[in-house]
């Protein structure tokens, strides 16, 4: 079952060349891992015994092993395999040998792309449960239709899997997944088990958003009372700890139909078999707020923001960019500059907080203006005439951004400061 290798070295008395064999073993879950003896155990068995059975061919066995228990044969990015092909690219191995070809791979692909690397290194591939002979145009004919049954079945156990999965969501149920704060998972039925001492948290988690209404003044209170996300420990004993809450973990406890006794499948509701631990009229109080912010948020983004400070300006407390952003009260839009530090910490964390996107545009307006006023300055920055003329007539978005290099705003002086294209300040 050589593929024709060019080998130096021969087996000893038997003039054969000797074809090293390296055993690539798989199994998708980590299931039955722990036993005594297990999947790739039974694997490696098999292909030991093959590979002794053509010791008379000069077939040796490779003691590395190439065993990847938990990973999926969908893709490649197994540790294992990697290490195989890494030997097989320093040549190191001339035979991959394993017990079935979807153990190397079940996609049709990936599999092409295996062969075509062993083959530019010429090393031979054998299954020892499907006997066929990959130097042959019929051997690789059988091997792409067992390939092709193995994707099949793959796809199919998927389309099992969800269908199974989307039948126990519309009927209430929990089918796995990280645990989630206020709920332990039941060890005798996998279903979620209500956890008194976080539930408290978790409904004064909710009593503090319906008070303050902000995602920012939230994160800090619970980082002032140390509370963290739900620490658990999975089937195989690892230890997972709680992690400090931030805005994206918060806002994903606070819309969790989970607390309000429901579970979601592709966007849709359904009655869960758990008890909720939040009265659904307060989750729904809370969920209307973040579904009215996220409209907001939509109709922002359709509305380009023309900020002509944009970019250029800091603060001077913070070194920090301010961003332009606005607020929309009866129907007017009322623009700011932000310290970015204020936006991401708090008001508390910066002095300088926000400033009128108006007065700031204006005063940059004047002080270019004044900068500008002479013709031999103008022509030191190369101020195009076109610029300065439509700068003259109330457009100086193209001049400011053609000249400007850094604006600072001290909130505590309210002083603004310009630094110009040539580095001069102004």
């Amino acid at each position: 079952m050589h593929n024709g290798f060019d080998y130096k070295k021969e087996g000893r008395g038997t003039g054969s060349p000797i074809v090293r064999c390296a055993i690539y073993t798989r199994k998708s879950t980590e299931e039955g891992l722990d036993q005594e003896f297990n999947s790739l155990h039974a694997q490696r068995e098999s292909a030991e015994a093959y590979i002794s059975s053509q010791k008379e061919s000069g077939w040796k066995l490779v003691l590395d092993r190439y065993d990847d228990g938990g990973f999926s044969g969908g893709n490649l990015e197994r540790p294992a395999l990697r290490r195989l092909l890494d030997d097989v690219e320093a040549r190191r191995v001339d035979c991959v040998v394993v017990y079935k070809v979807d153990r190397l791979s079940r996609s049709l692909l990936d599999f092409a792309r295996l062969m075509d690397r062993f083959d530019r290194r010429s090393v031979s591939f054998v299954s020892v449960t499907q006997q066929f002979n990959t130097t042959s145009s019929l051997g690789r004919l059988t091997l792409n239709i067992l390939l092709s049954f193995a994707q099949f079945e793959r796809e199919i156990i998927g389309e099992r899997t969800r269908d199974k999965m989307g039948a126990a969501r519309r009927k209430g149920k929990w089918v796995g997944g990280t645990p989630v704060l206020g709920y332990d998972v039941d060890p005798a039925g996998g279903r979620l088990v209500v956890n008194e001492q976080e539930a408290q948290r978790v409904r004064e988690i909710f009593r503090l958003f319906k008070r303050h209404r902000s995602l920012l003044k939230l994160v800090n209170q619970l980082e002032a009372r140390r509370w963290t996300n739900k620490s658990w420990k999975s089937r195989s004993g690892v230890e997972h700890v709680g992690r400090p809450f931030t805005k994206p973990t918060l806002r994903s406890l606070l819309t969790n139909p989970i607390y309000g006794g429901k579970v979601e499948y592709r966007d849709t509701t359904y009655p869960g078999e758990h008890p909720a631990i939040i009265e659904p009229a307060l989750w729904e109080e809370v969920n209307a707020d973040f579904r009215a912010r996220q409209r907001n948020r939509s109709d922002a983004a359709r509305t380009k923001q023309h900020a002509l400070l944009a970019g250029l300006l800091f603060c001077h407390g913070c070194n920090r960019p301010m961003i332009a952003t606005y607020t929309a009260k009866r129907g007017r839009r009322f623009r700011y500059y932000v310290c970015q530090k204020a936006r991401q910490n708090g008001w508390d964390s910066c002095a300088t907080k926000a400033v009128a996107a108006a007065m700031l545009e204006e005063s940059v307006v004047f002080q270019l203006r004044k900068a500008l006023s002479s013709e031999e300055t103008r022509r030191e920055l190369q101020v195009a005439d076109s610029e300065w003329q439509r700068f003259e007539e109330g457009d100086p978005g193209a001049l400011v951004r053609s000249v400007v290099e850094h604006i600072v705003y001290d909130g505590s002086m309210g002083a603004v400061t310009l630094t110009l294209g040539k580095g001069g300040d102004s």
